[in-house]
Order: C-alpha cells, then structure tokens, then sequence
C-alpha cells in the first residue's frame, strides 16, 4: 500500500525569496541591456540555472558587470559592496531580504551605541560577510562552544543569522551572560525560519521517512535536515526528484516532506508527485 506523503503545513519559498524573483523576474521582462544578480540570487542551484537561461547572468564582482543593471543578493552585501555595484552598474536593484536589512541595520545600531557586537551565525556566509559590513570586528560565532577563550567585553549586543535556530541562539546568549555584565539581544531570526523549523520538527516525529527539498548550500534548508534528522533518522536532504531513491520508502507508513525557504513550491510538488510514483512501484 502506498505510504500517506503529507507536506509540512509551513515549508518552501519565504517572503523575502519570492520577493526577490519578483524583482528580477520582472527587471529581465523590462530590461534592453545585461543583467545579473552579484552572486547567486538565492541558494538554489535550480533557480539560478533557470534564471540563467532566461538571461539574468551571475557575477563575484561589481566590476564583471560594468554598465549593466546589477541586482543585490537576498542575503544582502557590505555597505563597500553596495557602492561599488552602484558606481559600477547602470542600475542597482536592492532584492536584499527585509529581514536581513534588520539584522544589518541593529548590527550597525549596536555598534554604534558602543556595544562589542556578537553574530549568531556561520562564518563566511554570504548574509554574515554582509552583516559585518555594516559591524568592522563583529565577532562571529556558530555555537556557544566557540565562546571559549573568545575576548568578550562588558557590554556586548547580539544579533542573529536570520535562519539560526532559536534553540543556538538561547545557548550563546545563556554563555554571553555568563561573561559580560551587560547582554543586548535583537532576535533577527525571520518568522518564516521559525515557522519552518517548527512544522518540521512537528511532521519529523510522526513520519517514517522525511525529505527535505533545497540546496546543499542553503543554510535554513541544512538546519531543517538537521532538525528532521535528530526526530527520523529516515531523513534525506535532496535538490531535485532525480535524486529519490526507491528503497528510501519501503515499509513506510507516512513520507513527510518539506523544504527550505529558497525552494519554490513547483519544485515541492515535482518531489511530492515523483515520490508518490516511486511507491507505487514499491513492492512490485
């Protein structure tokens, strides 16, 4: 009997990436010279792609696209980064997510007001980078565990990657209190992250099997793998439906699925439809 396939009631595309496709969507539709996202507009090799067959280009540097309209990453950039794609290109097209602008923005606050700035996040993350642009000697840090032996000072103020989890973030803070007199926390973690995170957690322990759609670079999509993982160890993070595997679903009774804020929901629903023809052929 074919197993229940039951998609997490919050999971796929988020705000800030629809808004951002939008954007270039429509740029591409009106554009009469080049355009190009400076990096990957979001963390989809599959969108990227599609973006790229309709002629919307991917540069590093500001200067690759001289003259062009360039369009601003959802994870946002350094202020440096800003200017130099806005003195290099024709135009400049800000998709940088809302919440990301937040998370630069209370950096900057923090900073300015005198605090040491502490990000919860992943070093090297294109949305990290952009937010110690906007704090110079941020420090930044994946885990309370790499508060030991850091240099903290008396005051300190705390922003978020806005797709940690809640859980990471209470655990630096717990650690930050230990060592400064003063915590100033600004909970940059977007509502869409959370929403995720929870409707996975939820369908992870009544599945058998969990999928989760997205890419291998995507922070928020590897954080709901993990997450889906310590409640099924049946978890399976994939990008596309090629990728499912026949075995994965013997046996099982209920197949959750669900999938990081940079996937679309077309791409859901190929891997929901490709997965309910695999089972159909389970057994035969």
């Amino acid at each position: 009997m074919r197993p229940r396939i039951v998609v997490a009631s919050e999971a796929g595309a988020c705000y800030g990436v629809e808004r951002a496709l939008e954007l270039v969507r429509e740029a591409a539709r009106g554009s009469e010279g080049p355009l190009y996202t400076l990096g990957p507009l979001i963390h989809n090799p599959q969108v990227v792609a599609s973006l790229e067959e309709d002629g919307v280009g991917v540069v590093e540097d500001p200067g690759q696209a001289a003259g062009a309209t360039l369009v601003l990453r959802t994870h946002g950039v350094t202020p440096a980064t800003e200017r130099a794609a806005r003195e290099a290109g024709a135009a400049v097209i800000d998709a940088t997510c809302p919440y990301v602008k937040k998370a630069h923005l209370a950096a900057e606050r923090l900073s300015e007001e005198g605090y040491q700035v502490v990000i919860v996040g992943e070093k090297g993350h294109p949305e990290v980078e952009g937010t110690l642009g906007h704090a110079p000697g941020a420090l930044v840090v994946a885990d309370a565990a790499e508060l030991d032996g850091a240099r903290v000072g008396r005051r300190v103020g705390v922003v978020v990657q806005t797709t940690q989890t809640r859980a990471c973030l209470r655990a630096v803070v717990d650690r930050l209190l230990d060592l400064a007199e003063e915590v100033r926390v600004v909970n940059t973690i977007c509502d869409a992250t959370t929403e995720r995170q929870r409707a996975a957690a939820k369908l992870a322990l009544e599945a058998d099997v969990v999928i989760v759609i997205g890419g291998r670079i995507s922070a928020n999509t590897t954080h709901l793998a993990e997450i889906c993982s310590e409640r099924c160890p049946a978890t399976h993070h994939i990008e596309t439906p090629e990728e499912l595997e026949a075995g994965w679903f013997e046996g099982a009774s209920l197949v959750g699925v669900t999938a990081g804020a940079s996937t679309p929901h077309e791409q859901i629903e190929a891997v929901a439809s490709a997965i309910a023809r695999l089972c159909d052929g389970v057994g035969e």
